[in-house]
């Protein structure tokens, strides 16, 4: 009986320290559930335009930069010369009356065949303001002169519709938002502002940007402001009597509003306020100075046409190359040109403006940090437009 108890209490004893050998192993790894998902490293963010912008700028030629900064125009519905120019690296192209073909259809087709880079698109821009500016005649919204007075809620519904057209069509850049003002009915501009002081006019500037947001980028134009300089620029140089105290309370509030409301774009005008400086705005590194840091424009600042200085008949701005590189050092980024059929006719290429951009940045007229800024507020416009 006495060996029997010891045989149990070993069996037992046994039996407790297999147990606990089996409780200290580790169990066996569940399986994973079907509904658990499979780890993934984390996936980078994409660059933005900006970042993509800069990634670019570093792989171009000082030659490249330079010829990113041109917008110019081939006249005609063949979009071969138009593909021409944007083939060379320039920066956009603006479509003027003699460009727009029969119907939405052809112009879409038209804007697509002239693109090149699908990774930063060729600007593509246009004169649509509705009124007495009207490029593409199947435009039906009304102009300043109809909303000049009306709420802004009339402008933001006309410049929506205005830029779903021309988006529609492959235009993604409007020369389009008049910010000047003047209540001179015999003013050149009168008919295109809208409004006839800086109070009426800011809100519906305003509200024109708000209406092109999302469709196409908007442009105020013609900064520092065309109602103050009575005459017309495309062949003479406007003067206003305005000093930079009265051009605040006069003719800034528009073009702040504008800014304000998020436009991409100010056009400098080629006007002279010789109180403020003896340069037309186009040209005038004070005027710039203005633009950025007084009125906090962050965007791509592009010249009105500089073939109108040309045309003006003055010696000082007959040579197209001087004329590009006084634009570029004094804050421009964009540097716009309506050519005719024969652009040589007026001295110009995009060899030759090139050339004389580059030899000014290499002769220190131009700071090359300039330059890269010019062409990376370009690339990063051309970038955001690329990516919708």
């Amino acid at each position: 009986m006495q060996s029997s108890r010891v045989g149990l209490v070993a069996a037992l004893a046994i039996g407790v320290l297999a147990v606990s050998a089996c409780s200290a192993a580790p169990a066996p790894s569940a399986p994973p559930s079907a509904s658990s998902p499979p780890a993934t490293s984390a996936v980078p963010s994409p660059p933005t335009a900006a970042e993509w912008a800069q990634e670019r700028l570093e792989t171009l030629t000082l030659e490249q930069k330079a010829t990113s900064l041109l917008m110019l125009h081939a006249p005609g519905t063949d979009p071969a010369p138009l593909r021409a120019f944007a083939d060379q690296g320039i920066g956009g192209l603006i479509l003027m009356g003699d460009n727009i073909p029969d119907d939405a259809a052809a112009l879409a087709a038209l804007t697509a065949a002239a693109q090149s880079d699908p990774e930063a698109r060729t600007l593509i821009g246009i004169d649509e303001e509705g009124g007495d500016v009207q490029r593409v005649p199947w435009d039906p919204a009304p102009g300043a002169d109809a909303l000049r007075g009306g709420p802004a809620t009339d402008a933001t519904a006309a410049f929506r519709s205005r830029a779903e057209m021309l988006a529609a069509a492959g235009v993604d850049v409007n020369f389009g938002i008049v910010a000047d003002v003047t209540d001179d009915p015999d003013s050149f501009i009168f008919s295109r502002v809208l409004g006839t002081d800086a109070a009426t006019a800011a809100p519906l500037v305003a509200g024109a940007v708000q209406g092109e947001q999302g469709l196409v980028a908007s442009t105020l134009k013609h900064f520092p402001g065309h109602g103050q300089a009575p005459g017309d620029s495309h062949e003479s140089l406007p003067t206003s009597p305005l000093d930079l105290a009265r051009w605040r309370e006069i003719a800034a509030p528009p073009f702040q509003a504008g800014i304000d409301a998020g436009a991409e774009l100010v056009m400098t005008g080629h006007l002279v306020f010789p109180a403020v400086d003896a340069a037309p705005a186009s040209l005038s590194a004070e005027w710039h100075r203005v633009l950025r840091e007084e009125l906090g424009f962050d965007g791509v600042i592009v010249t009105d046409d500089l073939l109108m200085l040309q045309h003006n008949g003055l010696p000082e701005y007959q040579d197209p190359g001087e004329n590009a590189v006084r634009a570029v050092a004094s804050g421009a980024d964009l540097l716009l040109y309506v050519l005719p059929e024969d652009p040589s006719e007026f001295g110009i290429s995009v060899d030759g403006l090139t050339e004389s951009i580059t030899a000014a940045v290499r002769d220190g007229r131009i700071p090359e940090a300039r330059l890269d800024d010019a062409a990376l507020r370009v690339l990063t416009l051309r970038r955001e437009l690329a990516a919708g």
